[in-house]
């Protein structure tokens, strides 16, 4: 008897068994069927350990035991979307489009905007190698033994697929799932979820697999990165990732020009309510790969793509009173607090007000009865106030003069929409709030410290600012509330690691104004180390690429005042990164050094990412359009012809990809 054989050939009819249930919806066998067909198959591997396959649908089950998820580097960045709230924005986004590509003829490929949980899951030779949340875009968390539970993603692909890629989608919790789910916790007497976003996210986390393999998940993919993919567009790759075995929706379609994307937008406006899942709007990408590559990525988003969101859900309910949030810069926020109501899949309580101005716009006054929705279907905003409701003797708004923390007299500096606290150093909210920004996850992502914990320490006298956080020891927690043994151990062990954190995300973590994570990316790379920009001039900082006098004038304030650079030092001695440790590189040069480089093209010899990089280890800098600035374009097949033209225009200078790696030799 030929068991691996056997064994395979089950792996293999299970496999399709699985597709046609969970993918095509469209089953071949019975339950019962495709249930003793699985005991056959873990029988035989039971017996034959030999023949062991991570990706054998007996793995799909789960079982194993995750503690902590480790945190992985996406091998190509995750990117969030720019959204659209009308169509004119579109019609706007599309000019800007054809700005850089020369009025070319245009195709796009619309989508419904899946509202779940982001996933990227890497292909190896047709196997299921990792999969990892999207977190910050630059990295998340190793999720792959809870993915492997979810019956809709293929272990092991069909087809002609290329040797390695990701792929990327939402992992979503339809609503016949999400109601049952909440049946069974209400038989029970537990409290039910709130939304099934919130609920398939958190899934993702469960320590115990087999809890996952439990929930009614599936995953919708959308998008493929890679090198050498042998696919020209995008809707081209989703047929293509439908053919090798992936849970593809077949809503998606081709538009020939915009008035085709509003006629999808249209109809799934109306329509939307109709599917088995939550969708807030519509993505619409540019379809071909080579006009992407032309139009390449902001700081944040992708040119080439634009999320139409459809209008929010609206509700009326009674403003209630309003409080006064101070946050770590001392910005004060007005919230309204509400009579609860139901709005978009949760029970809405808060409000975010902005500011006095908006206030006094919208004469809001307590008592009122007030139309509320969510901003982009995630926060709550109150949009109007219903005036024929409004009681006779109710009187306007008086925005509070003083801090409702620490009551020192608040201030608004000219052009600013918002009131601030002063008191930066001694406003206990501030201090707290600079703390948490401090642990957080795209800051020092400190593990065992939440800002629960924070506030703990704070009001305990344990911390009076985030350098305190080295001193801490098991022995100065455990008398906290709600801390045992291990917890206050992996408090303490959870700051020392911290101290591996690198530099850039350190000078982000200190909580500059202004200095965000791209902002910070910026001047670590520039300056290396804190010393020299704590020394740098108002004009040098301005002189960096994309730093402004606002972010310039933030930095010289931050370092002028002592307390800050006392902390910095304390922060020096417990050992925390405050020097850009750059990883040696032995093909790096400066021969490019001063120069700056547009790319466009189709290229032979590199991907476009491998050209910029080798652009950058050389010393050059890579520009996303061209300018009076740019010395080279380098020119690739099927050049955009409004760069081409630009370029003329400009008396830049044009070389080949044969031409750059002479430059580099």
């Amino acid at each position: 008897m030929d068991i691996p054989k056997i064994i395979q050939d089950l792996r293999n009819e299970l496999n399709q068994h699985n597709h046609n249930y969970y993918v095509l919806d469209n089953p071949s066998i019975s339950d019962f069927e495709f249930d003793q067909k699985l005991k056959q198959l873990q029988e035989l591997e039971k017996q034959h350990p030999e023949f062991f396959d991570e990706n054998s649908p007996t793995q799909r089950v789960g079982g194993a035991i995750t503690k902590n998820f480790q945190t992985v580097v996406h091998d190509y960045r995750m990117y969030s979307l720019d959204n659209s709230y009308s169509k004119e924005d579109l019609i706007d986004w599309e000019n800007r489009i054809q700005k850089v590509l020369g009025n070319v003829p245009l195709q796009y490929t619309c989508e419904l905007k899946y509202d779940g949980a982001s996933i990227s899951i890497t292909y190896e030779n047709g196997k299921l190698k990792r999969a990892v949340t999207r977190g910050d875009g630059f990295q998340g968390d190793d999720v792959t033994t809870n993915i492997k539970t979810i019956k809709s993603i293929p272990l092991q692909l069909k087809g002609n697929f290329p040797e390695r890629f990701d792929i990327r989608g939402e992992i979503i919790l339809p609503f016949e799932g999400f109601e049952k789910m909440n049946q069974e916790l209400i038989e029970i007497g537990e409290t039910p979820y709130s939304n099934p976003r919130n609920t398939a996210s958190g899934s993702l986390k469960l320590q115990d697999s087999s809890e996952v393999g439990k929930r009614p998940l599936e995953c919708l993919l959308y998008f493929i990165v890679g090198n050498n993919l042998g696919i020209s567009s995008q809707f081209e790759s989703l047929e293509a990732a439908r053919d090798w075995g992936f849970k593809v929706p077949k809503e998606s379609k081709m538009a020939n020009n915009l008035n085709e994307v509003f006629d999808f937008i249209d109809y799934w406006d109306k329509h939307r309510h109709d599917l088995p899942y939550e969708t807030d709007g519509v993505v619409v990408k540019v379809n071909s790969f080579q006009h992407q590559d032309e139009l390449g990525y902001t700081a944040k988003s992708p040119r080439w793509a634009m999320a139409y969101k459809f209008k929010a859900e609206q509700v009326t309910t009674r403003l209630n009173s309003i409080s006064y949030q101070v946050g770590r810069t001392g910005s004060i926020t007005p919230v309204a607090n509400l009579e609860p109501v139901q709005l978009a899949g949760t029970i809405v309580k808060r409000a975010s007000l902005h500011n006095a101005d908006q206030i006094e716009k919208l004469d809001i006054r307590i008592g009122d009865e007030v139309f509320v929705e969510k901003g982009g279907e995630i926060i709550p905003k109150i949009i109007a106030v219903d005036l024929t409701k409004r009681n006779s003797i109710s009187e306007p708004t008086k925005y509070i003069t003083h801090c409702p923390e620490c009551h020192s007299e608040l201030e608004r500096k000219e052009g600013e929409a918002n009131h601030y606290c002063p008191n930066f150093y001694g406003c206990p909210p501030q201090i707290i709030g600079r703390i948490q920004h401090y642990i957080s996850r795209k800051a020092m992502d400190i593990e065992g410290l939440g800002g629960e914990t924070v506030a703990l320490l704070f009001n305990n006298n344990l911390v009076k600012d985030y350098s305190n956080l080295y001193q801490l020891t098991v022995e100065d927690i455990l008398p906290l509330e709600r801390m045992a043994q291990k917890s206050a151990e992996n408090l303490v062990n959870g700051v020392q690691k911290s101290k591996e954190i690198p530099f850039e995300r350190v000078l982000y973590a200190i909580g500059i104004r202004y200095v965000g994570e791209t902002v910070a990316k910026k001047l670590a790379k520039h300056y290396k180390s804190i010393d020299a920009i704590k020394n740098a001039s108002l004009m040098d900082l301005i002189l960096v690429d994309e730093i402004g006098e606002k972010i310039a004038q933030s930095v010289i304030e931050f370092f002028e005042n002592e307390e800050n650079v006392v902390i910095i030092e304390r922060l020096k001695q417990f050992g925390v990164q405050f020097e850009l440790i750059e990883k040696y590189n032995p093909n790096t040069t400066d021969k490019l050094s001063g120069k700056t480089f547009v790319v466009s093209g189709v290229f032979s010899k590199f991907s476009r990412d491998d050209l910029k990089k080798a652009i950058e280890d050389n010393g050059g800098k890579v520009g996303s359009s061209i300018s009076a600035k740019t010395d080279f374009v380098i020119a690739g097949e099927n050049m955009g012809p409004a760069k081409l033209e630009k370029a003329t225009q400009l008396k830049v200078s044009i070389i080949s990809e044969d031409d750059f790696i002479e430059i580099i030799k």
